[in-house]
């Protein structure tokens, strides 16, 4: 059997390591790997070498029995795949279900890494939280460049400087990371979630947590926001509006699963922002918290720097492409037995994942 890692079209990552390779080179198995799979993310073919055959992307589509990647293989190359291959990948099956339904009249099989379940037992495969604690952090250092101002308090001979307030909506993975990230740097961070769980974990962060009463708050949604009542939104939308209006930074992080993104910034209370301010938006591939969100853009409005971005991952590539490996190799064990691919659907992770 052989595992095929493929070179990422347009992302910096790689999907599977050298040093990982040894946790997934199982008995019968070869490993083969793209030529300049890794070079972008800092892994050159020469680390591969010990533990892969370095191939053309050709072969590997042709041959390949697994093929390992972040994203989605191209459509164009669905018909280059050896039939019945596995695809690994992050799929996005609910906002991509024009691939998906292609993906099925092509023989083949596939498994969206990107469902599996938070859970304790699938916790080393969780690729959505080891992808959020990257985009969290890299949030704030984002934010700190584009931020016009100081994020700590700053006294000189000059004058003295208050500290930066920080407003992070979404207390999951990405937010708690972003809070942690904007404490170490000296700003006052308050945060958001409608998880009353939440409320622990900010405050050991050395954050404020703002709480809005009558949230719905359902202990099995795997750390997502759940939709929520019309009343609560409300509420909602003008306590975050208050808070706004006196931040310099906000950071929306909140994702409902398999729908879109909440609205909690609208475009009144952006109006109410301070000239100047920066929103980073992490839920922009879903639709984003921002009512003036557009993915994979910066726009200005009013003076308001406004940031859609949902892969900052991929902007630190190696230790990104250090956990997305990890998550990976822990995944595989679960698929391939005895050198053979095992698809054993009592097995809640495999079940949660297949998709074709």
């Amino acid at each position: 059997m052989v595992i095929g890692i493929l070179k990422e079209p347009n992302d910096k990552r790689v999907s599977l390591v050298p040093n990982t390779l040894k946790k997934v080179k199982f008995d019968t198995t070869e490993i083969w790997v793209e030529t300049g799979a890794g070079a972008a993310a800092s892994y050159p073919d020469e680390k591969y070498e010990k533990y892969a055959a370095v191939k053309d992307r050709t072969s590997i589509l042709k041959e390949a029995d697994i093929l390992v990647t972040i994203n989605p293989i191209p459509k164009k190359e669905l018909s280059k795949i050896k039939k019945n291959a596995l695809l690994v990948a992050m799929f996005a099956p609910f906002s991509n279900q024009d691939y998906i339904e292609q993906l099925k009249t092509t023989g083949l099989r596939a498994v969206s890494l990107d469902l599996i379940p938070r859970t304790t037992i699938a916790q080393t495969m969780d690729i959505l939280s080891s992808m959020a604690a990257i985009s969290g952090y890299k949030a704030v250092l984002l934010a700190a460049n584009e931020a016009p101002r100081f994020f700590p308090m700053m006294i000189t001979a000059a004058g003295s400087i208050k500290p930066c307030k920080v407003l992070v909506l979404g207390a999951g993975v990405a937010g708690l990371q972003a809070i942690a990230t904007a404490r170490r740097l000296g700003a006052m961070v308050e945060a958001f979630d409608v998880r009353a769980a939440a409320k622990e974990e900010v405050e050991s962060l050395g954050a404020k947590f703002v709480e809005v009463k009558g949230a719905i708050d359902k202990k099995d949604a795997g750390g997502y926001a759940v939709e929520q009542t019309k009343e609560f939104l409300e509420k909602q939308q003008l306590e975050v509006k208050h808070r706004a209006s006196k931040s310099d930074i906000i950071i929306t992080t909140a994702q409902i699963m398999g729908k879109k993104a909440p609205i909690l910034l609208t475009k009144e209370t952006v109006s109410k922002m301070k000239p100047g301010s920066i929103v980073i938006d992490l839920a922009a591939s879903t639709g984003g918290n921002c009512e003036l969100t557009e993915d994979n853009k910066t726009i200005l409005y009013n003076g308001i720097k406004i940031i859609g971005n949902s892969h900052l991952a991929a902007e630190m590539p190696k230790d990104a492409s250090f956990f997305y490996s990890n998550n990976v190799a822990n995944y595989l064990k679960q698929i391939v037995k005895n050198g053979e691919i095992e698809l054993n659907m009592e097995n809640v992770i495999i079940h949660k994942t297949l998709i074709t």
